[in-house]
């Protein structure tokens, strides 16, 4: 692995990308009730099977970070909660390098790192989807 320090700039690049969609991920889960708002909103797959899928609780997730109930967030979908306070950290990130030029390290990961990192992504979302899962359907497992 190798983390390079660029010289201070305002130059946009994908984590002022991240930021900025953040930024309008949250302020729409804050102050729009989308899933009250579209009357089609919801999980098609749990609705029609009961069964929940990779991605539910995520509009619930949004919801409760942008109201600051990380409990509630994290009881929702634990990935998702990562997810969300990431790109809440990434609105920090833009707003001082676009604001202030500071300089946002640069990683480069080795092709084995790249495949670590891919294997861990996959292990966590499995382990996030099994605790969705489990949540959803076995909810007496989790007392």
């Amino acid at each position: 692995m190798k983390v390079t320090l660029p010289k201070p700039n305002r130059t946009l690049g994908l984590s002022d990308a991240l930021g900025l969609v953040g930024l309008v991920g949250l302020l729409i889960a804050r102050y729009i009730p989308v899933a009250r708002l579209i009357p089609f909103w919801g999980c098609a797959l749990r609705q029609t099977t009961g069964w929940p899928c990779l991605g539910c609780g995520l509009t619930r997730v949004a919801d409760r970070v942008a109201h600051f109930n990380l409990a509630g967030a994290w009881d929702a979908n634990p990935l998702g909660t990562v997810a969300a306070l990431f790109f809440a950290l990434m609105v920090v990130v833009t707003v001082l390098h676009l604001v202030f030029a500071m300089p946002i390290p640069q990683l480069e990961l080795t092709p084995t790192e790249w495949h670590r990192v891919r294997i861990a992504a996959a292990a966590l979302v499995l382990i996030n989807y099994a605790w969705v899962v489990v949540k959803a359907k076995f909810p007496y497992l989790l007392s």
